[in-house]
């Protein structure tokens, strides 16, 4: 028994000796797996975990982070730049990325990543790009050769305003930007220097700084009335941000001086915003920006036609003319002008609208101001007097006016036609006279006849030579007459209105046959009707 015992303990030492050592092998194995392997990474992350690299549209290689490609990026762009002589400018690429999804995942090794971007950069430069200057305002970009020629496109712009060249433009460094971008600063060419701290206005833009503002005023101390100012602009500046980039482009993109400045200052459909003030119409808002009211409704889809109604405070998209690169600058002026007050009126409630009368003459004033005025391009934003000085006092011309709207005539019949007009005439019948003092419509007898004008009846009946005759004074001070009637329907002291059947046409009185002699007396004087009256 013992010899069995022995056996079976023999052999179970052997077992544990061959496990022993297949682990030990399957251990050797793995590590020279690992060793042997290239560059494995493993991935318990969610999501993308292995990107390809594309440099405007060129694969470049594998890496687990895009943001370590563009870190190697800068590092070749460093040393292409260390290995040319002078400036080296290299256009910045668009990097662009494709993810996957990977358990594990083999990605390129770094030496590898820059040797291609090395190879990219020194390709674009053999296919024939040129250094130049990019200017970017707002939404615009223009390239051109040199910052010389960014500097005194700028430059040259406010001098359109600046026409005693008191300001120049230097570019400097944004230090905000990790890449090289220049800002233009503008400074008082007085000064001989760039200013120590500009004040950057109207969104990013140039301007004088302060201390510029101080040594341009200084002597004035002591000073009064019109000599206490200094006089030109005080302030200028561009209305938008603007920086000048360096970059590597292709000729045919780089443009010449002239080109470049005309594409930045020539006028240009720009949308605006218009807030509606009190008291504000539609047709006044298209007088006052330059628009036709047509273009305005076309652009607002809140208004239906020409007749919408707009509230105060609403905001109307509107399009003026204007350059991508705008001007804002301030300038204190002396003024001296002569000037009239506007004309004032009283109003007569017992008067008619027809009826005014000058009560008192006007007088034009005479005045000096200085005054600080803003201005975009050459539009005028706001204007501040600072000080003014009345020569002669304004007199304003003062006009009485009627508030009543007149009374209004009308033809006083339907149809008919003139057989006889007012004036001079030859006698028709014995008796006539050869001045007539109406006019004569032929009708048939029994045609309505309606009054003219609202009025009250002084006089209906016969009245000789006009047979039967109605005479209506109106409110105006005027009379209108109808005669040779067949039937009166009114009487003496009636009020009628502009319209009322008062009576029909006939052939009484001293007649040739059936007519409506019609009259109407101003003053008591008769005047010709056709000049007040359409009867035809």
């Amino acid at each position: 028994m013992f010899g069995i015992g022995s056996f079976y303990l023999m052999s179970s030492r052997i077992h544990k000796i061959k496990t022993v050592t297949k682990i030990r092998v399957a251990l050797w194995v793995s590590a020279l797996f690992f060793v042997f392997l290239p560059p494995i990474r493993w991935w318990h992350a969610e999501g993308y975990n292995r990107f390809t690299v594309f440099m405007d549209g060129v694969m470049i290689g594998k890496v687990a982070d895009p943001q370590h490609a563009e870190d190697l990026y800068r590092a070749v762009r460093r040393e292409y730049a260390a290995g040319v002589d002078g400036i080296s400018l290299v256009n910045i690429p668009k990097f662009t990325y494709e993810g996957e999804e990977m358990i594990t995942g083999e990605v390129d090794d770094d030496e590898l990543l820059k040797s291609r971007m090395m190879e990219k950069i020194q390709k674009e430069q053999e296919n024939g790009l040129h250094p130049a200057y990019s200017v970017k305002v707002g939404s615009s970009i223009v390239s051109v050769k040199s910052a010389e020629d960014a500097r005194r496109m700028l430059e040259e712009t406010i001098g359109e305003y600046d026409t005693e060249k008191t300001f120049r433009v230097n570019l400097v460094k944004d230090m905000n930007r990790e890449l090289n971008v220049l800002v233009p600063e503008i400074v008082h060419a007085g000064t001989g220097e760039a200013a120590e701290e500009s004040v950057l206005k109207h969104s990013g833009a140039g301007a004088v700084t302060e201390s510029e503002l101080n040594w341009e005023f200084s002597g004035t101390e002591g000073a009064q009335g019109f000599d206490a100012y200094v006089y030109g602009i005080t302030d200028i500046g561009f209305s938008e941000r603007i920086e000048v980039v360096e970059a590597y482009l292709p000729e045919t993109q780089v443009l010449d001086y002239e080109t470049a400045r005309a594409q930045l200052t020539q006028q240009q459909e720009q949308q605006q915003i218009y807030k509606v003030q009190s008291g504000d119409t539609l047709s006044e808002i298209s007088i006052k920006v330059g628009l036709p009211l047509d273009a305005i409704v076309a652009m607002n889809d809140e208004l239906d036609d020409e007749n919408s109604i707009i509230r105060v405070d609403q905001e109307l998209i509107i399009t003026v003319p204007e350059p991508q690169l705008s001007v804002i600058w301030t300038e204190v002026c002396r003024d001296d002008r002569i000037f009239d007050l506007p004309t004032e009126y009283i109003y007569n409630n017992s008067w008619y609208t027809d009826k005014k009368v000058t009560r008192q003459q006007p007088s034009a004033g005479y005045h000096e101001t200085v005054a600080q005025i803003t201005r975009r391009n050459g539009e005028e934003l706001s204007k501040e007097v600072l000080y003014e000085e009345v020569g002669m006092e304004a007199v304003a011309k003062v006009i009485e006016v009627g508030t009543q709207v007149p009374p209004s005539y009308i033809k006083p019949l339907a149809g008919g036609r003139i057989s006889s007009g007012f004036g001079p005439r030859t006698a028709p019948t014995a008796g006539a006279s050869t001045y007539h003092k109406g006019v004569d419509i032929k009708t048939p007898t029994g045609t309505t006849v309606w009054a003219s004008c609202g009025g009250t009846v002084t006089f209906a009946g016969w009245g000789g030579a006009y047979g039967n005759v109605i005479f209506i004074d109106h409110a105006d001070g005027r009379q209108t007459r109808y005669a040779h009637l067949s039937k009166i329907y009114v009487s003496v002291g009636q009020h009628v209105d502009q319209g009322q059947k008062i009576a029909a046409s006939g052939s009484t009185g001293r007649s040739t046959g059936p007519h409506l002699h019609f009259e109407l007396r101003i003053g008591g004087v008769p005047v010709d009707p056709r000049k007040y009256v359409n009867l035809y």
